[in-house]
């Protein structure tokens, strides 16, 4: 089995490595991912990496081979566990490229555990290039230390999204019309947040949505949030209510 490396590995580049890790194993990378540690960072044969799974958790690792056409990880001793992140969903209106990628990078850094695409009547984007918005959510766990990926849901019409809601998830919606001071509201876990469409939802969506018995509608504040924002904010609030930003 190899041993965990001496070299400090905080030093090292850090990888999503899609397929189980286990300490001893070798595992070839990905082209994009060679041409990264390879080419872009440089990298030696005996190089530290830290790589995780999404399965097991994060594994200290050496660069064992860096040939153009097969580049491997040598895989040492299990660094940490696999995460345990708070249950809370973010459902959201797609929005335009560069600010739904954004949104997506950021909702994964703050340690929401699934994200759902929404369309609604002012939905503007109404196609989701969905690997792109994974490649995001995966540079962000990369950089920002998470060990879970959230998962990402195909995009789903608001009433399909009502209509099978299941009975034991809390639904937070941000009601630009009013409603409740989130931070007095917000549900324990397993929970949702719901954001409208840039314009809102519109009145027959705000009312279908009030008639769910486990939505509640909240206020943001006195100022007009743009969607993104509003997302970053309502998920801030109940990481620091409800979820593992408490001591």
């Amino acid at each position: 089995m190899p041993a965990t490396p001496a070299w400090p590995l905080d030093s090292g580049p850090r990888l999503f490595v899609d397929q189980p890790l286990a300490s001893g194993a070798e595992v070839a990378l990905e082209a994009g991912q060679a041409n990264y540690l390879v080419n872009v960072m440089r990298l030696k044969p005996g190089a530290a990496v830290r790589a995780f799974d999404d399965r097991n958790g994060e594994y200290a690792a050496t660069l064992q081979l860096a040939g153009k056409r097969d580049t491997r990880l040598a895989i040492g001793a299990r660094l940490r566990d696999r995460e345990s992140v708070p249950d809370l969903w973010l459902a959201f209106a797609p929005i335009k490229r560069a600010r739904v990628d954004w949104l997506a990078e950021k909702a994964c850094e703050l340690g929401v555990a699934r994200l759902v695409p929404v369309l609604t009547r002012r939905t503007v984007v109404d196609k989701l290039n969905l690997e792109r918005l994974r490649a995001h959510m995966i540079e962000a766990a990369e950089q920002c230390g998470r060990t879970a990926l959230p998962e990402l849901a195909e995009p789903i019409a608001l009433d399909a999204l009502l209509r099978n809601w299941p009975d034991e998830r809390a639904l937070v919606f941000a009601d630009e019309t009013g409603g409740v001071p989130f931070g007095d509201a917000a549900p324990p876990a397993p929970a949702a947040l719901l954001i409208g469409p840039e314009g809102g939802f519109d009145p027959a969506e705000r009312d279908a949505i009030r008639a769910l018995p486990q939505a509640t509608g909240v206020s943001l504040g006195p100022r007009i949030l743009r969607a993104e924002t509003a997302a970053l904010a309502t998920i801030s609030v109940w990481m620091s209510a409800r979820g593992d930003w408490r001591p």
